[in-house]
Formats: C-alpha cells, structure tokens, sequence
C-alpha cells in the first residue's frame, strides 16, 4: 500500500492528474510577469477545468 493509502497502484488518476495541474496553472497564471503568459495559463486553466467537468459528468 502506498504512503497515501490509496493503493498499490503507482499510476496517478486523470482527475487527480488534471486537479494538481489545475492548480498550478492558476498559480502560474497569478505570477506571471507579462499579459502574454497570464492568458496562455489561464487558457490551460480553462482546460483543464473542462476537462474535471467531462469526467464528473
């Protein structure tokens, strides 16, 4: 069983997979230095939000 108690299963979830990415997008999008960067994060933000929304449907 692993450290986390989820398992013998080293393979991450997509909904965890895409919730982590989520936010470190955002908090990439938060310290970005220019406009430019700001909205590619915040593109990816969108995303990966889409992405949580499929598989909870």
């Amino acid at each position: 069983m692993s450290e986390s108690g989820e398992g013998t299963d080293p393979m991450e979830s997509d909904l965890r997979y895409y919730l982590r990415r989520l936010t470190i997008e955002r908090a990439a999008a938060e310290r970005a230095l220019t406009a430019e960067a700001r909205e590619r994060r915040l593109r990816l933000v969108e995303s990966y939000t889409r992405k949580i929304e499929a598989l909870s449907a």
